[in-house]
């Protein structure tokens, strides 16, 4: 199990990867200025897909990751 701080470094690096470092940035200060309820957000704006789309698209995810290195 991966303690809170290698959890925080990966989350970072993974919004860095996707937003560029200067719109995670953004991103983690909108989030903590705007007391983000979660559970709402998740279940307002995150697109509704199958699992199995999902595990389809996390998979490719992991193959491209897999190919940059």
């Amino acid at each position: 199990m991966r303690t809170d701080a290698e959890i925080r470094l990966a989350g970072m690096n993974a919004l860095i990867d996707v937003l560029g470092l200067v719109e995670a940035e953004r991103f983690i200060a909108a989030v903590s200025r705007d007391r983000l309820d979660y559970t709402e957000w998740r279940r307002t704006n995150l697109p509704s897909i199958s699992l199995d789309s999902l595990a389809v698209q996390a998979n490719a995810f992991a193959e491209h990751l897999d190919k940059k290195v």
